[in-house]
């Protein structure tokens, strides 16, 4: 009998640390659980860590700072981020990052993505020109180019951003989740049930895909 592919939603944000290290665990997880047998269709959902952000974005260390209460205290998170994504195998580049962006326009990409088939790859050309190139990814022309890079159209993306398509959509999807009470990201879905949040290592993820599976076939069977 042929095992059911999952839906695997992601809950996360353009501009979260732990989303990347997040990803970067789940591709692991997901790897040794392919080895299984056990396979699952990955789906990205927007959420935004700073909803209030003007759409221009901010300077990052003057916000941070506001944020945290000093600017030594965000340097002292941003070094703990920094040593969990070189566990997960990833280079924070934390004095290339001068601007906090509003995400939506980086969610409205990666919605536009999903259709064309390369969700994953565009999220993974934001995580790491934010992060490790320190680009703006709240600017149209460097989304364009990002997502370029990772199999959408430039034209077609900077034409998308300059119009008002997916953001009605991006931020319902935004506030529902909100409503649906998460309140962190990353947030792992298996088909539209909350598994739990957090970057956590891939051992540990894998066994809690593994657990959510099995459940959901025990239903499904005695229903």
């Amino acid at each position: 009998m042929t095992q059911p592919v999952r839906t695997l939603d992601i809950v996360s944000d353009a501009i979260c640390p732990w989303c990347w290290i997040g990803k970067r665990n789940m591709e692991a997880a997901l790897a040794e659980l392919a080895a299984d047998g056990l396979h699952f269709a990955i789906r990205w959902r927007p959420f935004q860590l700073n909803p209030e952000m003007p759409e221009e974005g901010v300077e990052r260390a003057t916000y941070r700072a506001q944020k945290f209460g000093s600017e030594t205290r965000g340097r002292e998170l941003d070094a703990n981020v920094a040593e969990a994504g070189r566990a997960a195998g990833l280079e924070f580049r934390h004095d290339r990052m001068l601007r906090t962006p509003n995400t939506v326009r980086a969610h409205r990409v990666i919605r536009m993505a999903e259709a064309a088939g390369v969700q994953d790859a565009v999220v993974e050309a934001l995580f790491r020109g934010y992060f490790q190139e320190g680009q703006d990814i709240g600017d149209i022309l460097v989304l364009a180019t990002l997502a370029d890079g990772a199999g959408l159209d430039s034209v077609a993306v900077t034409t998308m951003l300059r119009g008002e398509e997916h953001r009605a959509e991006v931020l319902a999807e935004d506030a529902a989740a909100r409503q649906g009470g998460i309140s962190g990201v990353p947030s792992f879905l298996m088909d539209r049930h909350l598994l739990f949040s957090g970057a956590m290592p891939p051992a540990r993820m894998a066994e809690a895909f593994r657990r959510a599976d099995a459940i959901l076939s025990a239903r499904a069977a005695a229903a």
